[in-house]
């Protein structure tokens, strides 16, 4: 199931750099007609330039804190779901190897077994796609914004010509950075790792710098801020240094009980003898 998820990470990724590639032409303005111009991507820029206080950039780095906080609860939801999902996967495994045949009716029994877990734990194995598929429209719009409304389009933010791609390649970068770290953070806490897993850690943050390089430094600023704060609410809700001395705490706990019950067994198969 994980690895599905990722795979849906990755094809939403590049589809995103297809549509934003290629969807969308001419100006957008109050009188531009059709749901997505004239409702969505008109009001994302609106809402941008009413938080620019006279500089563009300014009104997407506050647009960008805002949109997180909106989603900050969601977000929340799907760090508790990826949590609970990793806590099951030692009786997973137990699963797997219980219905290991590769025939059909293994199979379905295997997948009646795996919803059955789920189901009693209350997970569901698909939430943690829930904010991709949320925050995909929203990075299209605001891409759309940016490169169709002129306002934002010959807007400058420190060095930047915001329609323009960064031409220092600095933005593009530190969304890199900021996109690994805050992949290798949620990485950090799951139970085990896996060579899939790994790829995801370098694959995501090459991706974004491709975008970022050839996109338009308004979008990079939106990645910086954006991944910028993903990592602060990881270390804030989901502090892996935390769950990982948590986890070994626990185990220590396991151990000691484990050593005190073979203690307290050992005087009695003495005097049996």
């Amino acid at each position: 199931m994980k690895k599905y998820k990722r795979l849906l990470l990755m094809a939403g990724l590049v589809g995103l750099i297809i549509v934003l590639s290629g969807c969308g032409t001419g100006e957008v303005s109050a009188q531009s007609t059709g749901v997505w111009d004239r409702y969505i991507v008109y009001y994302f820029a609106e809402a941008i330039k009413a938080l620019s206080f006279g500089n563009v950039g300014i009104g997407i780095i506050l647009f960008t804190i805002i949109i997180r906080v909106i989603l900050l609860p969601l977000m929340h939801f799907q760090t508790k779901s990826m949590r609970k999902t990793q806590e099951l996967q030692p009786k997973l495994k137990a699963i797997q190897q219980e219905y290991s045949s590769k025939d059909p009716e293994t199979q379905s029994k295997l997948r009646e077994a795996q919803q059955r877990l789920y189901a009693e734990n209350g997970v569901n194995p698909y939430a943690g796609c829930l904010p991709l598929l949320v925050q995909m429209p929203i990075l299209m719009a605001l891409w759309q914004s940016i490169s169709r409304v002129p306002a934002l389009s010959q807007g400058h933010f420190l060095w930047l010509n915001l329609g323009n791609a960064d031409p220092t390649f600095i933005l593009p970068v530190l969304a890199a950075i900021f996109t690994f770290a805050s992949t290798y953070l949620s990485s950090m806490s799951q139970v085990e790792s896996n060579a899939s897993l790994k790829v995801m850690n370098f694959a995501m943050p090459v991706m974004i710098l491709v975008m970022g390089v050839n996109l338009a430094s308004g979008l990079s600023l939106y990645w910086v801020v954006s991944n910028a704060f993903q990592v602060f609410q990881t270390l804030l809700i989901n502090n892996p240094f935390k769950i990982k001395r948590e986890r070994e705490e626990e185990a220590q706990r396991i151990r000691e009980k484990e050593r005190a019950l073979r203690k307290a067994q050992s005087p009695k198969k003495k005097r049996k003898k």
